[in-house]
């Protein structure tokens, strides 16, 4: 629990520093141009972008840190003289992997913290874009697994419904699989 709670906080921090990256010039020339309003159809392609670095950067940062694959190796390991070996040696590879999760991500927390209040320092009238742009990308990452299972999920049922829709289940499978 205490992971997935930092996770959740380092995954806050990489959204607010990366889309603190894609502010440049032409982004502050436009939110000059037009007066201070928001334009979302301008910043739409710069939160995508964004969106598509941290969802990488955060799969990384869950391989070290999520352990059910481990968990389930355990209890997957029949009943025979190496258990406790195996059992050992699987814990000692979480812990060296939950140490260098920690050392990793407290280190990009540092820089996030100190790109993020040189940015703010120096550009105090772009900090409301910045928290929603910030927010935006954020909240896109909480939505878009939704559909990811949702979408298998729901041609399934319709493939139980329909006995012979064969195809509809084997694609999501696929699906299930991206």
């Amino acid at each position: 629990m205490i992971i997935k709670i930092c996770l959740f906080f380092f995954s806050f921090g990489l959204y607010y520093s990366v889309n603190a990256l894609f502010f440049t010039d032409s982004t502050m020339n436009k939110i000059y141009e037009d007066n201070g309003e928001y334009d979302f159809i301008y910043q739409i392609p710069k939160i995508l972008y964004s969106n598509l670095i941290c969802t990488v950067i955060n799969s990384i940062v869950r391989f070290l840190s999520l352990s059910e694959k481990d968990i389930l190796k355990i209890k997957a390991i029949k009943r025979n003289e190496n258990l406790k070996q195996k059992v050992e040696s699987i814990k000692h590879c979480l812990k060296i992997k939950f140490i260098f999760y920690y050392i990793i991500s407290f280190l990009f927390l540092f820089i996030f913290w100190f790109y993020i209040s040189c940015f703010c320092a120096v550009y105090k009238n772009t900090q409301i874009y910045l928290i929603k742009d910030t927010l935006i990308s954020f909240s896109l990452s909480l939505l878009y697994p939704l559909g990811f299972y949702l979408l298998p999920a729901l041609l399934r049922l319709v493939s139980f419904k329909n006995n012979n829709k064969e195809c509809i289940y084997k694609i999501s499978l696929v699906l299930q699989l991206l």
